[in-house]
């Protein structure tokens, strides 16, 4: 590159240049129509900033914690899967590239690397996707099976670098969480709004090829059949359990005592019912608009979904954040932190672990930059009063 990109709508350019078009699409694409895909970015522009003046910000801290763990920024590396496609070193690169940002990474369930790899790759506070799912073995031997999974693995555990997607077969989800605990991942991330994958049209088309999932060998195999549509898709309807539900969280929380933090929360409902089940946290999120398509943009709920809960678990937001103008909107609407995903793979396809650090600096820049122009000079400083919505705006008296 002669001159590096100096915003991450550029890097998608580079990326889109770099990829061959079936994996492009694949990390760009949503489901259906794509409304809710588009939509998750441009709410973030019907927001307005309202700075304060004459407050000194000749040092800004950006600091915060999270389940007490200690980050540089309220900027997580959010799961993505197959990052091979986009560049050989993939989940590696980013692994190093986050730890030298001082960013939590959720790995991917789907990542190409194994979790024991990405583990080794550097010292770093990361977090790990799972989908755990009620599975076969429960249908057929019903309580004794629950009780064999409490008896045998109690102390089976995952980390903050888990994104729980629900298995058939809990003995498979119990082993990752199991290796997972055992390679120093922190927490539980369950993504809760795959029961089956949404229907994604350029996949289809592509027919795209299912990636490698080191993490699985060994344990489970599918044979994807093409016909009809995508491998990716053959393969999820062979995995994902339709039947998961609030119970399966119970479940999880049997047999860990890490926290456990819900991804794909877009309701208030839903957010109170994940409190009473005692997690963690929350992720809002729409699967990046690759799931159902007409869902609102996450920045358009998470308001809803942080009055719901009261302060008592963090509230995270997933979905549409492309500038450092938009971590503040959220910051400003409730969200303890953002999570990144397609940006941070953009900048693999582009460059690279040098490409990942440079779109996770470059959101850190312009967020400390923000909050200088806002008046903030700390996290905390931020506050509803500065943002307004579209509704809030006043009207003209003419």
């Amino acid at each position: 590159m002669e001159d590096g990109p100096v915003n991450l709508r550029e890097f998608q350019e580079l990326a889109k240049r770099n990829l061959p078009k079936m994996y492009y699409d694949y990390f760009s694409g949503g489901a259906e129509d794509q409304f809710t895909l588009r939509e998750n970015v441009e709410a973030f522009q019907r927001i307005m900033l309202r700075p304060r003046i004459l407050v000194d910000v000749s040092k800004i801290d950006m600091s915060t914690t999270l389940l007490g763990y200690n980050m540089s920024s309220p900027i997580l590396v959010a799961p993505t899967g197959s990052q091979q496609l986009a560049h050989p070193q993939g989940e590696l690169a980013t692994a190093r590239a986050a730890a030298a940002c001082n960013a939590i990474m959720v790995l991917s369930f789907a990542s190409n690397y194994s979790l024991e790899d990405v583990a080794s790759t550097c010292n770093a506070v990361r977090f790990y996707q799972l989908y755990v799912c009620s599975g076969f073995l429960n249908k057929l031997f019903g309580p004794l099976f629950d009780t064999f999974c409490l008896r045998f693995h109690c102390f089976i555990t995952c980390s903050f670098e888990q994104f729980l997607q629900v298995f058939k077969r809990r003995d498979v989800s119990a082993t990752l969480l199991q290796r997972a605990e055992r390679n120093g991942y922190k927490a539980i991330v369950v993504t809760v709004d795959t029961p089956r994958l949404g229907r994604r049209e350029a996949d289809e088309k592509n027919k795209m090829i299912i990636p490698r999932n080191s993490n699985l060998e060994g344990l489970i195999s599918v044979d994807a059949d093409l016909t009809g549509g995508s491998k990716l898709e053959a393969y999820a309807s062979e995995t994902l359990d339709p039947s998961l539900s609030w119970k399966d969280i119970e479940w999880l929380k049997s047999i860990t005592k890490l926290p456990i933090i819900l991804k794909g929360i877009i309701t208030a409902e839903d957010a109170r019912k994940a409190v009473d089940a005692g997690v963690s946290g929350i992720v809002v999120s729409n699967h990046g608009g690759r799931q159902l398509d007409y869902t609102p943009p996450t920045i358009s709920v998470l308001e809803e979904v942080v009055k719901a809960v009261s302060g008592a678990v963090p509230v995270l937001l997933d979905g549409g954040v492309r500038r450092g103008t938009d971590v503040f909107k959220a910051l400003a609407l409730g969200a303890k932190a953002v999570m990144i995903g397609r940006p941070v793979v953009y900048g693999l396809a582009a460059n690279g672990e040098h490409g990942v650090r440079s779109v996770i600096k470059m959101l850190q820049n312009e967020l400390e930059l923000t909050m200088a122009l806002a008046g903030c000079p700390t996290l905390r400083d931020i506050t509803r009063n500065h943002v307004m919505i579209n509704h809030e705006r006043p009207r003209s008296l003419l």
